[in-house]
């Protein structure tokens, strides 16, 4: 008998879980998963912990609590002037992960194609994958990360039908410019194609750098699935709590999958980070001084002991090319970091269909305190 379904070909162990698993056996530094090593705001955690006092416990409405739904309206009004009802145009998820699953398995028939932007966070892969989808993926090269719109344009077919965008970008930490969203935008509406975004780091841009959401270029409101969630804004990853703003049309879609995956969830949280997204600008802007200082902190070390450094425009992470090591294999270079110096990142290769572009790089997660990261590249002076 066949021990599973052909979908799940390829869709093994993920590459976090076999890395963290040798972060605890060999007690590294694990700079591999993008969680952060610090709590969130206090006042989220005590908003939390009164409504889980208060009752707050029993299934939420499955659009999300009105606070929350309504705060999300709000946030994309004063950051973005996107102007959304809580009512009929914002989903709350369990996290960005099943948004970009529902929504998948809301647009994409069987044989569909689903063009990616590569590297690309794993989960995407499988997505698509349930969904019944075909992956395209149009690949940014390393050094500069920058999308080809003419490679974007060739790949899109008449099977094509979603358009996966993630901007700033996992794991490379490009942030799309101005020009290469209007690009997408103008092929979108041309082809008539559903755009799915990923903008989880949407508030983790560094020197400068500006995200646009795709949701606000002409033509794209009602065929733009706008993803995001609280974990990286408030370093609440294991909370779970993620949303989707669209055209009713979109929402409703969405739901429609997404309540058969969890229904709801985070009934307690959802207020906290309701009261969270109404945090004044002081909030975002320390959160991002704060981690670009980290980012340069492992940056300058990394470049100091020799790696290729690709220093990112937003994100949690930093690309290394680790040939000037006398490396050529991410895989092979991973699972021998732990052992030999106690830290853990991520190999590239596994972001890709083509491994050969992402063979020599290596991703490292600066989300973590100082004096972690020092540790970090106190232990990879061994090398």
């Amino acid at each position: 008998m066949r021990a599973h379904a052909e979908r799940l070909d390829g869709l093994g162990t993920t590459i976090f879980a076999e890395m963290s698993a040798l972060a605890v056996a060999t007690g590294s530094v694990n700079l591999g998963q993008g969680f952060p090593d610090r709590d969130g705001p206090d006042s989220l955690l005590e908003d939390a912990i009164a409504a889980i006092r208060a009752g707050a416990n029993q299934y939420p409405p499955a659009r999300g609590v009105p606070a929350l739904r309504q705060a999300i309206a709000d946030h994309q009004k004063r950051f973005y002037d996107l102007a959304y009802d809580p009512d009929t145009q914002v989903l709350v998820t369990t996290g960005a992960t099943e948004a970009v699953a529902a929504a998948l398995l809301a647009f994409v028939e069987p044989g569909d194609e689903v063009i990616a932007l590569e590297p690309y966070y794993d989960s995407y892969a499988a997505g698509i994958a349930f969904a019944g989808g075909h992956r395209v993926p149009v690949t940014l090269r390393a050094p500069s990360y920058r999308l080809d719109l003419d490679e974007l344009r060739a790949a899109v077919t008449p099977r094509t039908k979603v358009l996966l965008i993630n901007s700033p970008h996992n794991p490379t930490g490009t942030v799309l410019t101005d020009d290469e969203l209007r690009g997408i935008s103008s092929l979108a509406v041309e082809h008539d194609l559903v755009v799915i975004t990923d903008e989880v780091y949407e508030h983790l841009v560094y020197d400068g750098h500006q995200h646009r959401p795709l949701a606000s270029y002409d033509g794209m409101a009602d065929r733009t699935v706008s993803i995001s969630s609280a974990g990286k804004t408030f370093a609440v990853t294991g909370w779970k709590i993620g949303w989707v703003t669209g055209s009713p049309e979109i929402v409703t879609a969405v739901t429609t999958a997404k309540q058969f995956l969890t229904f709801t969830s985070g009934a307690p949280f959802q207020p906290a980070v309701a009261n969270a997204l109404a945090l004044g600008n002081d909030y975002f802007d320390a959160l991002r001084a704060d981690l670009q200082s980290r980012r340069d902190l492992l940056a300058d070390g990394l470049a100091d002991l020799g790696f290729e450094v690709h220093r990112p425009a937003g994100t949690y992470f930093i690309t290394t090319d680790i040939r000037p090591l006398g490396h050529t294999d991410g895989i092979t270079f991973c699972r021998m970091l732990p052992e030999k110096t106690g830290v853990v990142a991520i190999p590239h290769q596994v972001f890709y269909d083509n491994p050969t572009p992402g063979r020599p790089l290596v991703r490292w997660a600066f989300c973590k305190q100082p004096e972690v990261l020092q540790e970090a590249l106190n232990r990879l002076q061994k090398l």
